[in-house]
Parts: C-alpha cells; sequence; structure tokens
C-alpha cells in the first residue's frame, strides 16, 4: 500500500497564482493622421469598396500567464482535460516562469487518474528541478515501488537514501521557530523512523532481507511502532524461527494500528500470530496470557524513566510524605492521632468515578470533625495524567499522590478505600464500589474509630 501522496489542488493554484500577476497594459492602437485637405482624394460618384471595421483589428497574443490561465479555466473540473491542456501549453512554452507549479499539478491529476507512469515523469522532472525537494523524492520513490522491476526499486532506494541522509543531518536550530525543540524532536523521530520502514519495504521487495531487516530494527530502536514490528516478524517466519516471528507479531498486535510511521491491520497480524502459535504448541492455548504479557512488556517500555522510589524506607504508613498534584508536600506525621480516611483511585477507573461523590459527601458530614481527615491518593503511574483529569473532573477532597503508599498498603485493585485509626492501623477496608452499602458501611467505620479510646 502506498504511503504517499501530494494534496495540491491543481486547479485553484494555477489559476490563483495566473491571477495575481499583473497583465501589461493595452493601450488603444493610435489612429493614423488625417491628411490635409488639398491631398483628400476627390469625391467619387462611385460606389466605395466596403471599409474594415476600426474594431475589428488582430487580437495580440496572450502572454504565458493569460495562456496558463485560459487552460485551466478550460479544463474546469475535469483532470483527464486538465492533464491534456497543461501539457499543451508546455509544448507552447516550454519555459513557462511556472514550470514547478503545473509539473506538481500534473502529479498530483495524474495520480488522480491513476495514470502512475506520467505521475512519475513529472515527478522526476521535478525532483531535476529542485534535488532538495524530499517530499516530491518520496512521491517518486513510492511511484518506482509501485513499477516493482528491479530498476525503478534501484531507482526508488537511491531517493531514500538521500532523503533519509538529509533527515539525519537535520539539527533542531533548523526547526521553524514558532515549533519547540520538544515537539520538533517528536516528529523529528517519526519521520526518521517512517522512512525506515519505507526503506526497509523496498529492501523486502528486492528481497534484500539484511538490509531491509536493518532498516526496520532501527525503525523500531527510534519509535516502538506495529509496521516495524510486523515486517520482523514475516522476516524471522521466512527464517522459520517461529519463536521470534511470534514475539514480533505479538508487538504488532498490541501497538497501535495506526500511527505517523504507518499503519497495520490488527486481523492480518492476528491471523499470522495464531498461525506461528499452533505450529510451535499445536494449539492457541496460552496465546491470550502471551498477548497480555506482551502488552505490558511493550507499555512499560514505552513509559519514562521511573524517578526515585519514594518513602522507600518508611516502616509504617505515619512515616510516608506524600505529594499534591503541584508538588507540594503533605507529611502524614503531623496527623498521627486523627483518623485518616484513604480513596485510591486512578484516572483510568470508572468504578472511581462513581465512587467520588459518595466519598466527597461523606466526607462533607464529617467537615466539623477535626479528628477526621480525607485524601483521594492518585495512583497513576504516569503523573502527567493527573492534573488535566482534575480540572476536567472535580474532586471534593484534597488529592495527594500515592507515592508508594498503595504498595505499602497493599492495594491490589482500585477503587479500595481504607480507614486507618488514630495510630495509623487499618481498620476498614473496602475493595470496589457498592452503591448501596458503601456511603453507610464508610461512615459507621468513621464513627467506631471516633468513639474509640484515644
Amino acid at each position: 500500500m502506498r504511503l504517499f501522496w501530494i494534496p495540491i489542488a491543481a486547479a485553484s493554484l494555477l489559476i490563483t497564482a495566473a491571477a495575481a500577476r499583473p497583465r501589461p497594459a493595452q493601450d488603444p492602437a493610435p489612429k493614423p493622421p488625417s491628411p490635409p485637405a488639398s491631398q483628400a482624394p476627390a469625391a467619387s460618384t462611385k460606389a466605395s469598396p466596403p471599409q474594415k471595421a476600426k474594431d475589428q483589428s488582430p487580437e495580440k497574443p496572450l502572454d504565458a500567464d493569460q495562456a496558463l490561465q485560459r487552460a485551466v479555466a478550460e479544463a474546469a473540473n475535469d483532470r483527464a482535460a486538465l492533464v491534456r491542456k497543461l501539457e499543451e501549453y508546455l509544448k507552447e512554452y516550454p519555459d513557462a516562469p511556472r514550470k514547478s507549479d503545473i509539473y506538481r499539478a500534473l502529479v498530483e491529476a495524474s495520480e488522480q487518474l491513476q495514470d502512475f507512469a506520467r505521475a512519475l515523469e513529472y515527478s522526476e522532472r521535478l525532483v531535476a528541478i529542485h534535488p532538495d525537494d524530499n517530499q516530491m523524492m518520496l512521491v517518486a520513490a513510492s511511484l518506482l515501488e509501485r513499477l516493482g522491476d528491479e530498476h525503478s526499486l534501484a531507482k526508488a532506494v537511491g531517493y531514500l537514501n538521500r532523503v533519509i541522509d538529509r533527515i539525519e543531518k537535520t539539527e533542531p536550530a533548523e526547526r521553524p521557530a514558532r515549533v519547540s525543540v520538544s515537539d520538533w524532536e517528536r516528529q523529528h523521530d517519526q519521520l526518521r523512523s517512517a522512512m525506515y520502514v519505507i526503506r526497509g519495504r523496498v529492501g523486502m521487495e528486492q528481497r534484500n532481507y539484511p538490509a531491509a531487516k536493518k532498516d526496520f530494527e532501527t525503525s523500531y530502536s527510534i519509535l516502538p511502532n506495529a509496521a516495524a514490528a510486523l515486517w520482523l516478524g514475516d522476516l524471522a517466519e521466512i527464517r522459520k524461527d517461529c519463536k521470534t516471528a511470534i514475539d514480533r507479531y505479538l508487538e504488532a498486535f498490541v501497538l497501535p494500528e495506526k500511527s505517523q510511521v504507518g499503519a497495520v491491520d490488527h486481523h492480518e497480524v492476528r491471523q499470522k500470530l495464531g498461525n506461528c502459535w499452533r505450529q510451535i504448541h499445536g494449539t492457541e492455548a496460552g496465546l491470550g496470557d502471551a498477548v497480555l504479557a506482551a502488552y505490558d512488556r511493550v507499555e512499560q517500555a514505552a513509559r519514562p524513566p521511573a524517578a526515585p522510589a519514594r518513602n522507600k524506607d518508611a516502616k509504617e504508613a505515619l512515616a510516608f510524605v506524600l505529594r499534591r498534584p503541584d508538588g507540594a508536600p503533605e507529611p502524614l506525621a503531623p496527623l498521627k492521632g486523627k483518623i485518616i480516611v484513604l480513596s485510591f483511585w486512578a484516572t483510568w477507573c470508572a468504578p472511581c468515578r462513581e465512587l467520588e461523590p459518595e466519598f466527597s459527601r461523606v466526607a462533607q458530614s464529617f467537615a466539623g470533625k477535626p479528628d477526621v481527615v480525607f485524601f483521594a491518593v492518585n495512583t497513576d503511574e504516569d503523573e502527567t495524567r493527573v492534573q488535566p483529569y482534575l480540572t476536567r473532573e472535580k474532586i471534593g477532597v484534597p488529592v495527594v499522590l500515592a507515592d508508594g503508599l498503595d504498595d505499602f498498603l497493599q492495594v491490589k485493585s482500585i477503587p479500595t478505600v481504607l480507614v486507618l485509626d488514630r495510630t495509623g492501623q487499618i481498620i476498614f477496608r473496602a475493595e470496589g464500589y457498592a452503591s448501596e452499602s458503601f456511603a453507610e458501611s464508610l461512615t459507621a467505620a468513621i464513627e467506631t474509630a471516633l468513639g474509640a479510646t484515644k
């Protein structure tokens, strides 16, 4: 499947460009002077021959821009007519000032007509004029790949080599001023990763498997993507290495189908994966567990480097120093002697969203009792998700980040609500959300803890 095309609105581009160019002024032709009276011919009684009307002078030839405007207007919305008219125009005006724009229009119109040979001809003419035009080189490479013969594929690799070399040498200082360094780096990595997949795919068609494998591995190392993983799986299967093929197909299956690097069909990947799995295991038993394990592995690798473990030396809950989402510290030690109520939640947890209003209402019912403190404890591994969630979803109790408290208190699933007594010991634990009894059970537990001897 082709990955490139150039969205050039040919007709509107050419009409606008031609219309925008000023036309030379056209002064009326001067009238010849009248002869003196003495030289005036004598009146004749014979009928004079009919005189040619003064307004029937020959039309002035059109200049190049006017001719271009007429050619595009005559083609209207007919792409076949546009190609014909533009080629006729180029024969008449071979050195037209807007030749590059005309070539681009011919490339797009020819692609729309599925006349790929003509599209290739004009794309290569453009590359000859503008050898630094990476986009047109990619178009030419894609069209050459479509032809698929040995010469065309070798030529496509040549274009791709030139584009990749330029991309690899591009520096952040060359980015547009309005683009941040982080955005530029992300886009640059996406482009690099995509280019190696494209060249690797051409290598596959050339049966140059070592070069293709190197390109796919480079693409995946820059940015893990399903397209590179799928091709690496195919290469492993060609070598009859089903174990490696399974690992690669699992990556292709758990990564997004579509990305800036390329697209895959998860149904197709599923078929390849099942086929290899059955060859090794004789059945698909255990494949589901392998998919989940692959997802966890890929997701873990995509996470940013983990921050140093917090509270790793804490020996009791009240020794923890938590953080507010803005980074402000929230130590629990000063709360010793109070009842601490903790609701563990995450941004992706739907039951947590349902539980929160009930938890906030219970907290509100104890608002006049300073011996009871409520916290909503976030457990997201990606902390960047928290603030946008809080901006969107209003939570009625103070929010803190878990910072290891969830592991210390053995919170295995969420939502989980705990009540710690005045010494920091757990006296109430509710896992999951039972809407019918939650508020009543939590309130009773807090009341019991308040009634206990200090």
